[in-house]
């Protein structure tokens, strides 16, 4: 447990991509060693930028929807943790915010998830994560990558970003909330039980 949370603060502390952000460096991350469900999605937007609080904002309120976990469950170090692919907001973009920092993943998480022995499944939010995680077998889209999930199951489930602006997307894919949801919290009961 000591070193895992001196490895939470030497991610707090970082300021590798420093010269490349926006704003000052605030990695946004939730981690603890007996966490049963990783949620790894793109970067931290300007809300939770300035809160430090991962999901904070109506994208997080749509995941715990997804998850129909309460706010004080999602945010159990014990139970959840949240590790994006990158740690820091990148700023925005012509069209909403821009890729998370390449150079984030490959530096926390291979250092990060091997701290965390009991996750039962990762959830890839986001075609960032996808690819980062599923390499060579994500699908050519993220909407073929979602519909793909059972061949990723047990150990990955990739879901859609939750974000507001996606509105189009569930209206062109009604059968995420009638064939995934389901699948989706049913792997979340199993994980995490009501106490």
């Amino acid at each position: 447990m000591k070193q895992f949370r001196a490895l939470l603060e030497e991610v707090s502390a970082c300021t590798h991509c420093a010269a490349r952000l926006p704003h000052a460096p605030r990695p946004v991350v939730q981690a603890g060693p007996e966490a049963r469900l990783l949620i790894v999605g793109q970067a931290p937007g300007s809300r939770v930028h300035e809160t430090g609080i991962p999901w904070n904002d109506p994208s997080g309120e749509r995941l715990r929807d997804w998850l129909q976990l309460p706010r004080e469950r999602f945010y159990d170090e014990r139970l959840v943790a949240i590790v994006p692919t990158g740690f820091c907001y990148p700023g925005k973009g012509r069209s909403g915010d821009l890729p998370p920092r390449p150079e984030c993943a490959p530096l926390w998480h291979p250092r990060l998830l091997p701290m965390m022995p009991r996750i039962g499944l990762t959830l890839l939010i986001g075609s960032h994560a996808q690819k980062y995680y599923l390499r060579q077998n994500a699908k050519a889209t993220l909407t073929e990558t979602v519909a793909a999930y059972e061949e990723y199951l047990p150990r990955y489930l990739p879901l859609p970003h939750p974000s507001p602006r996606n509105q189009s997307w569930w209206k062109s894919n009604p059968w995420f909330g009638r064939e995934l949801l389901p699948v989706l919290r049913e792997q979340i009961e199993r994980l995490l039980p009501e106490p």
